[in-house]
C-alpha cells in the first residue's frame, strides 16, 4: 500500500463505450473530452479479468474495506450482452469470496431490458437504475435516439418490467437528469407513478466556463419537488434530500454531489485505463486521465495521482468563500468538476453555489419528520368527503396518514411497556431515521401485532424480537446497520414488508445483520455473516422467501404471505402460494386494472392510496372473497374468485370496509364501545351479498355506512 493513499470503495467499469441513444446533454459524449472516439467498444475479455483481480488485489490491501461496490457502466451496458455481464459478474463473486462483500450494480438506459436480461439480473444479484427524465416531454427533450425520436415509451415499458414481482429485486431505482424547461411536478409524478425504489436527481454537469441556466433556478425546481415529495409522505427515498438531512444530523452524505466525505471511486475504461470520476470529462480533453492501467498498475498505485489526492483535502481544501460558507459541512462544496474554471482550476464555489445555498436552507427550515408521538387527525372537510362513498385525494391521503399516526403511537406505547436493546433501536432509529421508520411501520399487520402486544396476549420475548425484527427491517431500508440475536429455538424471523427468514431444527445461535441496505446470516461455527441469496438452501436448511408484489396498473400490494400476524381476519390464511399459483395471483390482479379504471373509476384512487397488502385466505364456500382485520389498515384478505372481474369487485368492496372501519376508529359513529365492535363484527365479516344492521349507529354514522357500502 502506498503512503498517504486511500482505499477505493466504488469502481466503475465501463464495459462497453458505446450507446444506443444520442442524449445531447452526456457528459461522456457531448462535453470537452472525447476519448471515447479511441476506446474499443467492448471490455475485452483480458482487460475485464485483470479488472477484476486488481479489485481483489486492492481489497485484500485494504482490510478495513467491509465492502466493495462495482458499477457496470458505459455508454450502454446491456450492449455488452448479457453473458458478459454475467460473467463478469461470477468472477467479481469468485475472487471477493472471502476478501469483502460485494456489491454489484449497473446503469442503463433501458432500451434492451427484456425478461432474458431482467432474469439474469436476479440471478447474478446486479442491483439496477435506469435513466428516465420524467414524463414523455421531459424525458424526450434530450433522451433521443440518433434518427431524432423519443426513447420515453421503451425505458417505461422496460422500468416497468425490472419493477414488476419477478424482477423487483433487481431494480435500484431511477436517475433523473434535471432540466428547469421541464414541470418540476410532471416530472415527479411520472417517476412517482411507476413506483421507484429510489429518485437520484442530478444536476446537469456544468462549469463556470460553461455555466448552467442562473437565477437559481435549479434550487426552485427542486424545491417544487422536495415539497410535493414531503406533503405525499416521503414515499420513496431520494438522494439528495436524504443527504441534506443526514448532513444536518452529522452523516454521511449519500452521494458525492454533497459533503465533505473523501471522494472514493475510480473508473475503468474499456482499453484498461484507470481514470478519475468522468464527470471530468466536462472539464476538458483528457482531465480524467491518470496515465494508470490495470494490466500494469495496481488501484494503491493509481490512488496516489494527484487528481484522486487532491480530492482528499476536505473543508481545508476548499475555497476561502466556501470555508466561510454557514452550510459548508452538508454542501462539501459541491461536487468537484463544477468547480472548475480554466484559470484557477478548482479552487472555486460550485456552479451551482447559489441553487445548493438555497436548497439547502429550504430543506433545514422544513420540520422534522415528527416521531412516534404524531397526533392523528383528520378534518371536518375529509370526514365529509370519505363520508360521501369515495374521498377526494386529500381525505385519502389524511385517512393514511391518521392510520399511520395510530399505529406509530401504538408502536410507542409497546417500546415503553416492553424495554430492552430492542425498543431502544427501534425508539433510535424512529428519532433518527423517521422516514423508513415509516416505511416500516406503514406495514398494516403491526398493528395487530401491537394491539396483542399492548392486550398481554404475547409473550414478552416474542414481542421483544419483533421489535428486533423492526429495527432490522428499519435499519435495512435506511442503509444503516443492526444485528438481531436470534435465540436457537427460533424456526423463523419475519422483517415486515420485507420478508421471512426460516431456520433449520438445532441450528445454534443465529444473528440477522441489516448492514449497508443489505441483509446477511451468521450461523455459528461459521466463520463469516453471509447474505440471504448466498446463505439460503437445502445444503444449510435456511431459507429465505422475500414478500411478493402484485400490480393492477392503479396500485401495486405486497402480496403478505408470511407474517405471522396475518390471522386477524375471519377466515384463515392460506400457505404461500407456489410459483404457479402465485403467477395466477399477479395475472389475475393485472387483469383486474382494466375493470377498475372502466367500471369503477370513482373507487379507483380509494385502492391506489389505501390499499398495502393482501393476504391469501383459505377458501371455505368456494373461490371469491373478501375481509378485513380490523387492527391492519390497509390489508385484505383474498380468496381468489375465477375472474379478474370478481377480482376488481372485490377490491372495491373490501377499501370500501377499510374507510369504514378507520372512521369507526377515528369517530364516534356507535353510540357505545360495545355496539361499535358488534357493527365492526356485521359490517366488515358478513358474507359479501348479505345486508347488515345499522342498530346502534348514531344517524350520521348510518347515513354514511349506507354511502361506503353502495
Amino acid at each position: 500500500m502506498t503512503a498517504g493513499t486511500r482505499a477505493f470503495r466504488q469502481f466503475v467499469l465501463k464495459v462497453h463505450s458505446r450507446c444506443d441513444l444520442a442524449c445531447d446533454h452526456c457528459y461522456i459524449y457531448e462535453h470537452a473530452d472525447q476519448s471515447w472516439r479511441r476506446r474499443p467498444r467492448v471490455m475485452s475479455d483480458e482487460v475485464a479479468r485483470a479488472v477484476v483481480a486488481r479489485i481483489a488485489e486492492h481489497a485484500r490491501a485494504h482490510p478495513e474495506l467491509p465492502r466493495v461496490h462495482v458499477i457496470l457502466h458505459g455508454g450502454e451496458p446491456l450492449l455488452a450482452g448479457r453473458e458478459r455481464l454475467a460473467r463478469i459478474a461470477r468472477d467479481l463473486r469468485t475472487a471477493l469470496d472471502g476478501v469483502c462483500e460485494l456489491d454489484l450494480r449497473m446503469q442503463t438506459n433501458g432500451l434492451r431490458l427484456d425478461e432474458e436480461s431482467c432474469r439474469m439480473l436476479v440471478r447474478e444479484g446486479i442491483s439496477t437504475g435506469v435513466s428516465l427524465d420524467g414524463d414523455r416531454a421531459s424525458n424526450d427533450r434530450h433522451r433521443k435516439r440518433a434518427d431524432g425520436t423519443g426513447s420515453y415509451d421503451a425505458v417505461v415499458r422496460a422500468v416497468r418490467l425490472l419493477g414488476s414481482a419477478p424482477y423487483r429485486s433487481a431494480f435500484a431505482g431511477l436517475l433523473c437528469t434535471i432540466d428547469t424547461a421541464n414541470d418540476p411536478l410532471d416530472v415527479y409524478e411520472a417517476l412517482a407513478a411507476l413506483d421507484p425504489p429510489r429518485v437520484d436527481f442530478l444536476l446537469p454537469h456544468a462549469t463556470w466556463d460553461h455555466p448552467p441556466r442562473g437565477g437559481a433556478a435549479h434550487a426552485r425546481w427542486l424545491i417544487a419537488v422536495h415539497d410535493r415529495w414531503r406533503a405525499d409522505g416521503r414515499p420513496f427515498p431520494v438522494r439528495v434530500f436524504d443527504s441534506i438531512e443526514a448532513g444536518r444530523d452529522g452523516q454521511e452524505s449519500f452521494t458525492e454531489a454533497l459533503g465533505l466525505g473523501s471522494p472514493d471511486l475510480v473508473v475503468v475504461e474499456t482499453d484498461g485505463e484507470i481514470e478519475q470520476a468522468d464527470w471530468l470529462k466536462t472539464v476538458q480533453e483528457g482531465a480524467p486521465g491518470t496515465g494508470f492501467h490495470v494490466l500494469r498498475h495496481s488501484f494503491d498505485e493509481a490512488a496516489a495521482h494527484p487528481g484522486f489526492l487532491a480530492q482528499h483535502g476536505g473543508v481545508e481544501a476548499l475555497s476561502p468563500q466556501c470555508r466561510a460558507c454557514p452550510v459548508v459541512r452538508i454542501c462539501g462544496g459541491g461536487l468537484y468538476g463544477h468547480r472548475h474554471r480554466a484559470d484557477n482550476g478548482f479552487d472555486n464555489p460550485s456552479v451551482y453555489c447559489e441553487d445548493l445555498f438555497r436548497l439547502i436552507g429550504h430543506v433545514l427550515r422544513t420540520p422534522r419528520p415528527q416521531p412516534v408521538s404524531r397526533p392523528h387527525t383528520l378534518t371536518a372537510h375529509g370526514f365529509d368527503s370519505l363520508a360521501s362513498g369515495d374521498g377526494d385525494a386529500d381525505a385519502l391521503r389524511a385517512l393514511a396518514a391518521a392510520e399511520a399516526s395510530v399505529r406509530r403511537m401504538l408502536l410507542g406505547a409497546v417500546c415503553a411497556r416492553y424495554p430492552g436493546p430492542e425498543a431502544s433501536a427501534v425508539t433510535r432509529l424512529d428519532r433518527h431515521r423517521p422516514r423508513e421508520t415509516a416505511g416500516t411501520v406503514r406495514h398494516p399487520h403491526l398493528g395487530t401485532w401491537a394491539v396483542r402486544a399492548l392486550e398481554g396476549r404475547l409473550p414478552a420475548p416474542a414481542v421483544r424480537r419483533r421489535l428486533g425484527e423492526i429495527a432490522a427491517a428499519t435499519a435495512l431500508r435506511a442503509g444503516s446497520g443492526y444485528r438481531l440475536a436470534l435465540p436457537e429455538d427460533a424456526d423463523q424471523a419475519h422483517l415486515p414488508g420485507i420478508g421471512r427468514l426460516t431456520l433449520p431444527p438445532g441450528h445454534g445461535p443465529a444473528e440477522l445483520i441489516a448492514r449497508e441496505g443489505d441483509l446477511l446470516i451468521a450461523l455459528r461455527p461459521a466463520r463469516d455473516p453471509l447474505p440471504l441469496a448466498r446463505a439460503a438452501g437445502p445444503d444449510t436448511g435456511v431459507g429465505w422467501e422475500p414478500v411478493r408484489r402484485l400490480a393492477t396498473g392503479e396500485a401495486t400490494v405486497l402480496l403478505e404471505d408470511g407474517d405471522p400476524h396475518r390471522d386477524g381476519f375471519p377466515a384463515e390464511p392460506a400457505p404461500r402460494p407456489d410459483e404457479a399459483e402465485y403467477a395466477r395471483w399477479a395475472r389475475l390482479f393485472a387483469e383486474a386494472g382494466a375493470h377498475l379504471r372502466t367500471r369503477y373509476p370513482h373507487r379507483a384512487p380509494g385502492i391506489r392510496a389505501l390499499l398495502a397488502t393482501c393476504t391469501p385466505l383459505r377458501a371455505a364456500d368456494g373461490p371469491g372473497g373478501v375481509a378485513v382485520d380490523p387492527h391492519a389498515f390497509g390489508a385484505l384478505g383474498i380468496v381468489l374468485p375465477y375472474t379478474a372481474e370478481e377480482l376488481a369487485g372485490l377490491l372495491v368492496e373490501g377499501v370500501q370496509q377499510i374507510k369504514f372501519n378507520a372512521l369507526l376508529d377515528l369517530f364516534d359513529l356507535a353510540g357505545s364501545d360495545e355496539s361499535r365492535e358488534d357493527l365492526r363484527s356485521a359490517y366488515l365479516n358478513r358474507p359479501p351479498a348479505q345486508a347488515v344492521s345499522l342498530d346502534g349507529l348514531t344517524d350520521y354514522g348510518r347515513r354514511m355506512a349506507v354511502r361506503l357500502r353502495g
